[in-house]
């Protein structure tokens, strides 16, 4: 997560600052977490997943492509996410994560 940031931050470059939405995973609010000055993170009320698009993403793979299956070991799970991840359209990704509440931006 600190690597993870650390891009994120110099990516983002100093004259930016991101709000970065985070659930309750434990390194997300690790005493060992390094939160660049550029960054803000925003958690997660805790069991509020209708909050967390990811979750529906997470499900929506795992009930369509992932479950029902036996994988001969590690590498093949991997394999199998990674395939199922590049072959995801955008329409199913909008489709499993569009939340009615959520407004878009105007770049204007």
């Amino acid at each position: 997560m600190n690597e993870f940031l650390r891009l994120l931050s110099k990516n983002v470059g100093n004259k930016n600052h991101i709000v970065l939405v985070v659930d309750n995973a434990g390194w997300h609010d690790s005493a060992e977490l390094k939160v660049p000055g550029n960054i803000t993170l925003l958690p997660l009320p805790p069991y509020s997943p209708e909050l967390n698009a990811i979750e529906n993403l997470w499900g929506y793979l795992k009930s369509n492509f992932l479950s029902g299956r036996v994988f001969k070991d590690e590498d093949a799970v991997i394999q199998a996410g990674c395939e199922v991840l590049r072959n995801l359209t955008k329409s199913e990704v909008q489709s499993v994560c569009h939340r009615s509440w959520v407004k878009a931006l105007s770049s204007n």
